[in-house]
């Protein structure tokens, strides 16, 4: 086997965040994709005696275990990378693969009280961030998602199993309109081009829709009649907020540089286990409604008796852990780097008539120093990464009995419970939800006691 080598194989074991790996006489071959049993054709990019890194060229034959109907785009749309196989069956992978992770850095003699899977296996997204383009050089106007493996080409996904129809609605009327307008998309490569994105915000609980149309400034376009189209679609949902972000910026990113208000307010509502929140166009907040539910639930199980307690939210984000946690708690304390997310959580805690919950901006590292109060329990809720060292060091340094590890990557997450255990800390146990069905992720609550 060599470089540029195209080979067949049947995959082996699927490995978290959506690759696979696969023995190859004494090699061990390492692909992005590929569900366990597929046959598959790919080009070797890398290889040495032991191990080798290919890359995905055609599915000859399906797996065994993928029995179930996918959507049209399937294949070629980069999300949905596991929606052929069975939902149990998904739980089941899922689970291996974090106790498989938790094994390899040793971390043993805890109780594993396996996956929870979601409320909704489909049309459980809240969130989703499209696309302007084209699915082929100088093809029609698309919008919708980067197809797998090719960061230029756009497909329009009409037939997406992971929202409800009021998002298809306003996908399809928006590209349509804008189709006849005959408007440049955003091309990242020359930085030319009006159009970037739309993104979709519903409350599921609250049924509120917010639509963000996405531009640069290269073009002075008069947005009454799109916005008068989009509140003449008959959405099951009711559009409350239609806004329109200006954003010049070079990187592909939804930023903002200038938001104007086309309809509405600048915000929906929702609600998560009887508290009230409000989302901005930018506020982090997690893209499974009714999987957030059951995620904040394990977390306070494993949180327990708070009564009369002082607990820290660290990376607290617009601080929906923390005001879960605060109705028997003493105080809550939330830490978080993202300004306009501590803006939004401390509007929250107004809006939920809860007086002692305070919000801090800050690095978590910098912020948990100068905090007079000591924390009884402490809440871990970090971004992809993890928690840095020095972060560890100081939380530890706190003398905190208790801390719950809320991880969205469980890689991060055995990396920092290492770290944690080397201050004096052991994992007494650990539960998995699937908050992003019928793809690789999985996020993982963890306790762990001094």
């Amino acid at each position: 086997m060599k470089r540029r080598d195209i080979i067949e194989f049947e995959v082996g074991s699927m490995e978290f965040g959506g690759e696979s790996s696969t023995l190859i006489g004494k090699r061990k071959v390492k692909m992005k994709g590929g569900i366990t049993g597929q046959k598959v054709k790919a080009i070797v990019k890398k290889a040495r005696s032991e191990k080798a890194e290919v890359k995905l060229l055609e599915i000859v034959e399906n797996s065994p275990i993928e029995t179930v109907d996918a959507c049209k785009h399937f294949g070629q749309c980069g999300g949905c990378s596991i929606l052929s196989v069975p939902y149990e069956k998904q739980l089941e992978i899922k689970a291996e693969q974090v106790l498989k992770l938790l094994e390899e850095q040793h971390i043993t003699g805890f109780e594993f009280l396996g996956i929870e899977g979601s409320p909704n296996e489909r049309l459980y997204r809240n969130k989703m961030e499209y696309t302007f383009g084209d699915e082929v050089k100088g093809g029609p106007l698309t919008l919708g998602m980067h197809k797998k493996g090719r960061h230029l080409d756009i497909i329009t996904v009409d037939g997406c199993y992971l929202v409800d129809q009021d998002f298809i609605k306003i996908l399809t009327s928006t590209v349509e309109y804008f189709g006849e307008k005959d408007l440049p998309y955003y091309r990242v490569n020359s930085h030319q081009g009006y159009l970037r994105n739309l993104v979709v915000r519903k409350g599921v609980n609250t049924n509120e829709v917010m639509v963000n149309i996405v531009t640069t400034t290269q073009e002075d376009f008069d947005m009454t009649q799109y916005k008068e189209m989009l509140l003449n679609l008959g959405t099951e949902g009711e559009i409350v907020s239609i806004l329109h972000t200006l954003n010049d910026g070079l990187a592909d990113a939804v930023n903002c540089d200038e938001l104007k208000v086309l309809y509405g307010r600048d915000y929906i509502e929702e609600i998560v286990l009887g508290l009230k929140f409000k989302i901005s166009p930018f506020s982090f907040f997690q893209t499974n409604t009714k999987g957030a539910e059951k995620l904040y639930s394990i977390a306070r199980d494993f949180v327990g008796d708070n009564k009369g307690k002082v607990l820290f939210d660290l990376y607290s984000g617009t601080g929906t852990i923390g005001q879960v946690m605060a109705s028997t708690a003493k105080k809550v304390y939330g830490i978080e780097i993202i300004e306009e997310a501590v803006k939004a959580a401390n509007e929250n805690t107004k809006l939920n008539g809860l007086d002692n919950c305070e919000f801090i901006a800050g690095d978590v590292a910098k912020v948990v120093k100068n905090l007079e109060e000591k924390p009884d329990l402490i809440i871990v809720d970090p971004p992809r990464p993890g928690v840095h060292k020095d972060a560890i060091r100081d939380i530890c340094g706190f003398g905190a009995k208790e801390i719950v590890y809320i991880s969205c990557n469980p890689k991060s997450l055995v990396l920092d419970l290492k770290g944690f255990e080397a201050y004096g800390y052991k994992v007494e146990k650990v539960k998995c939800m699937d908050m992003f069905p019928n793809t690789p992720h999985v996020e993982t609550v963890v306790k762990i006691k001094k």
